[in-house]
Parts: C-alpha cells; structure tokens; sequence
C-alpha cells in the first residue's frame, strides 16, 4: 500500500510559513541529499491551496537545471481544495469532492508514495482523520515568534512514534514520525484546504 508522508520545514516555536524567509541560512548539501531521496520514492504530491498557488506561481518558470524543477513540474499534483475552479499548472488534477475517498483509493493503486509539501492546513486535516502515515519535519534553530504555526488548537491529541532523527551542521533537526492512528478510510471527510 502507498504511504501518504508530509514533509515541513517549522522553526524552533512550530512557525512554518514562508520558509524562504529564514530557512536558507541552515541548508547543508546533506539535506538537500535527504530532500532528493525522498522525492525519489514518490511519485504524487498532494498540496492545499495556498502552497499550489505559491508553487504554481514559481516553479512552472524554472528550468529543469534548477534543483528540484523537473520534479515538481513533471510529477502529477493534486490540490485539495474547495475554492479553486481549475488548475493550470502542468500534471495538475483538483479534489473538491470526498478526500477521504480519493486517498484511500489512491493508496490502494499502485505506484510510489505521496507526498505533501507545507499545506498546514490538509496535513492537521489528515491526522485528524487518520489519513497521514508520516510525519516529517525539519527543525531550524530559530524563533520566529509570529507567523502561521503547525499545530493550532484544533487538533486533539494524537500518538506519534518516531522513527528517524538526524542533526545537521547548521543546527537543524530533522525528524520523521509515523503516525499510529493512520488507516485507508474514514467517517468523516476532512476539511479542505481554502
């Protein structure tokens, strides 16, 4: 069965928005390395709204020599999202009906695992309702002390069992968790992202 993984960046405080703005001090060669090997092993990524559109607005215009273009143009996305009227952006197919539904039977397909990347919003959806198998963040030393955190008040208790902590040179810890209430299908359909 395919695994449905998150992968964020948080600061030290849980902030995770706009990474581009305080993450790139703390980079190694060493991530980037992990970064590749875990987009080797999926072959779909599952994004909400508001990070489609910065993606969208961004990679599309890059050339494949820039790291991570080729990916991320050529792999198919799917946007959960109950705003959005279309999608424009290449490879790209929306879900705006039962998430629950399109997931469990995506998983049951073959094919590699699916990723999300940032897409708060879908991935506190998924835990919820037992939909995430992994959980995988990087950690940066820093306090942002504003901004859109991962974790808000509403998300009940939920077990995580850890099963990979790596440090960095700069600081950064990464983290990769598995989920231990995560299943194929669900009751209640999570909510979608914007």
């Amino acid at each position: 069965m395919r695994k449905v993984g998150a992968w964020l960046y948080v600061s030290l405080d849980g902030v995770m928005e706009s990474p581009e703005k305080w993450a790139s001090p703390y980079f190694t060669d060493e991530m980037w390395t992990l970064a590749g090997s875990g987009m080797a092993e999926s072959d779909t990524l599952l994004l909400g709204r508001r990070t489609y559109q910065e993606f969208a607005a961004y990679w599309p215009h890059q050339a494949g020599d820039v790291q991570f273009a080729d990916y991320l143009n050529n792999t198919l996305k799917l946007v959960v999202s109950r705003t959005l009227k279309e999608v424009e952006w290449r490879n790209s197919r929306l879900i705006r009906g039962d998430v629950v539904q399109e997931l469990t039977e995506l998983k049951q397909q073959p094919g590699k695992n699916i990723t999300i990347l940032g897409s708060a919003t879908l991935v506190r959806s998924l835990l919820r309702n037992g939909l995430l198998d992994e959980l995988g963040l990087m950690i940066f030393p820093v306090v942002l002390s504003a901004g859109r955190r991962l974790f808000e008040n509403d998300v009940d208790q939920i077990a995580l069992k850890l099963v990979q902590a790596r440090t960095f040179g700069t600081g950064v810890v990464g983290v990769t968790y598995e989920t231990t209430t995560a299943r194929g299908s669900s009751s209640s359909a999570p909510e979608l992202a914007g």
